[in-house]
């Protein structure tokens, strides 16, 4: 039997900005699309997206499709200000959570251009599901990622001699304002916020809790969501993972794009592939803000 769909757009299909009073329906909505996530995963995300700084005239959530007044469709947008050479700044957009009902997946169409409609943003996709790369990449999509590292940054020669502490346990930390901010708002997001001391000065990280199951018991990985620059990275390696280890974390997953970082590990290019469309690519090693910390695991 064929289940063909109409098509005839329905006269009370539309798309529009998600408001606080659709939350509870978008995270019902989110849970029938996402069977491993319950409504209070979402809710406990859209607590956190209320609360972040938001560039003006940017929407809070996202958009939602809804026919006959119901949510059918809906996809979250993270915006974030980021800093850029001349003190202008510039506007990154973490696509999450995209999912249309699949009596209107000939629709989503409308609900994608309803996102990607501001030429200025640079709108980045980090979890797009195998199948859907075909279709990303004819969305005009670009990868900034081709795979995973699984990185065993404790078997490293690098860092030895350097100290690293977590950031609420440290007394003073030599960062800027805006680093500040970014470990301040993931450590309150539940990601673990690290400072590394060396003699030029201190280097933040953060990572977010992953785990991958193998076997009867999930191994303990950590993702990298934030440093400076992947070379920051590997000067600190050794002391990270060593740091790490103590607290039961074998592991650290990091985005590569066109070599392996030279550490112990293990590559993948069967998930992992990371997206932008727009002025200004991403840099490997900074996800910050982006669904993988404000959601969580």
């Amino acid at each position: 039997m064929v289940n063909a769909v109409s098509s005839v757009r329905p006269a009370t299909l539309a798309c529009r900005e998600i408001d606080e009073a659709d939350l509870s329906a978008i995270a019902d909505l989110l849970t029938r699309g996402f069977p491993g996530r319950n409504a209070s995963y979402w809710l406990t995300g859209f607590t956190r997206m209320a609360a972040l700084a938001l560039p003006p005239g940017y929407p809070r959530f996202g958009y939602m499709m809804e026919n006959d007044g119901k949510p059918v469709g809906v996809i979250l947008l993270l915006y974030r200000q980021m800093p850029d050479e001349t003190g202008a700044g510039y506007i990154h957009c973490n696509l999450s959570s995209w999912y249309v009902e699949p009596s209107m997946r000939s629709y989503a169409s409308m609900l994608v251009s309803f996102a990607l409609k501001r030429p200025e943003v640079t709108y980045i996709n980090i979890s797009p599901a195998p199948p859907t790369w075909p279709v990303v990449e004819a969305q005009g999509f670009k990868r900034f990622s081709e795979g995973q590292f699984f990185a065993f940054p404790a078997l490293s020669s690098k860092g030895f001699g350097l100290s690293v502490v977590k950031v609420p346990s440290a007394a003073e930390i030599d960062v800027p304002a805006a680093e500040r901010a970014i470990l301040a708002d993931h450590a309150r997001f539940g990601c673990l916020t690290l400072v590394c001391h060396t003699k030029n000065g201190d280097l933040p990280f953060v990572f977010a809790p992953f785990s991958i199951r193998a076997g009867r018991m999930p191994l303990p990985f950590m993702r990298l969501i934030y440093c400076r620059d992947m070379a920051d990275f590997l000067l600190c390696a050794g002391a990270l993972g060593r740091y790490l280890l103590r607290h039961g974390v074998l592991s650290v997953l990091l985005d590569v794009k066109d070599m392996t970082p030279p550490l112990p590990g293990i590559y993948s290019t069967k998930l992992g592939r990371k997206y932008f469309k727009g002025p200004h690519p991403p840099c490997l090693g900074d996800l910050a803000y982006s669904e993988y910390a404000v959601f969580g695991p």
